[in-house]
């Protein structure tokens, strides 16, 4: 019996993700006649088995950070603190891009700020989502995130490539190296920020300390009752 795995044509191309050989076992068919002399013939035809829980190919998203971090600085893209961030939405036409989940962002958000979630709660089914919704129970975490793969998509649709756009997640993250993090911090606003490079966007700004620095601080906030 062949649990939680699918036969798969070999004649078929793989689709929706790169595959990879570890991907496939090659299982020779049980000798299908015997010969004049009593010795089996065996089948040269192959069965090709997948696993259904195969993890996904790594999106750009998924990169590892010291990538994006270079990029990132090879891009010029500048940190700047919130009270800065607040003086370019005013004066300078900025937008405020907050990639929190859409529930953080309906809690309170600076106003005009953009709404675009790098991250959603898991919505699919397969074998590799249901291993996925598996393993953040196991941390009793009962709502589990994936990439959105809808967030260029989104953010295209909302703001040209021209935009002024300061990129805001909760915490901020951080590309100043430390004595603990010589590579800074990895955030959702630097992966936004890396992704939004990568698409052709120029003027591009990351919120360092995020909007709980924002909130901190006192400054202008509405939520989805205002």
């Amino acid at each position: 019996m062949l649990a939680a795995s699918s036969i798969v044509n070999p004649n078929l191309t793989c689709s929706s993700r790169a595959c990879s050989s570890s991907d496939f076992v090659s299982i020779p068919l049980r000798p299908s006649s015997v010969t004049k002399f009593g010795s089996p013939r065996v089948s040269k035809r192959l069965i090709t088995v997948r696993s259904a829980a195969t993890k996904q190919a790594k999106t750009p998203a998924e990169e590892e950070w010291k990538v994006k971090r270079q990029v990132l600085l090879e891009k010029r893209v500048r940190s700047v603190d919130v009270k800065e961030a607040y003086r370019l939405q005013n004066e300078n036409n900025f937008v405020i891009l907050d990639v929190r989940p859409e529930a953080e962002y309906n809690e309170a958000h600076p106003p005009g700020a953009i709404n675009v979630q790098i991250y959603r709660l898991i919505k699919e089914w397969t074998a590799w989502d249901i291993a996925r919704r598996a393993a953040f129970a196991f941390f009793g975490i009962f709502a589990g995130t994936e990439e959105n793969p809808e967030f260029m998509q989104i953010v295209e649709s909302k703001l040209s490539k021209d935009a002024k756009i300061i990129v805001a997640c909760s915490t901020g993250g951080t590309m100043k190296p430390t004595m603990n993090l010589p590579d800074g911090q990895q955030s959702r606003s630097l992966i936004a920020a890396y992704l939004l490079v990568l698409n052709g966007y120029k003027n591009v700004y990351h919120l360092e300390g995020g909007l709980y620095n924002w909130f901190k601080e006192g400054l202008p906030a509405v939520g989805l009752e205002d």
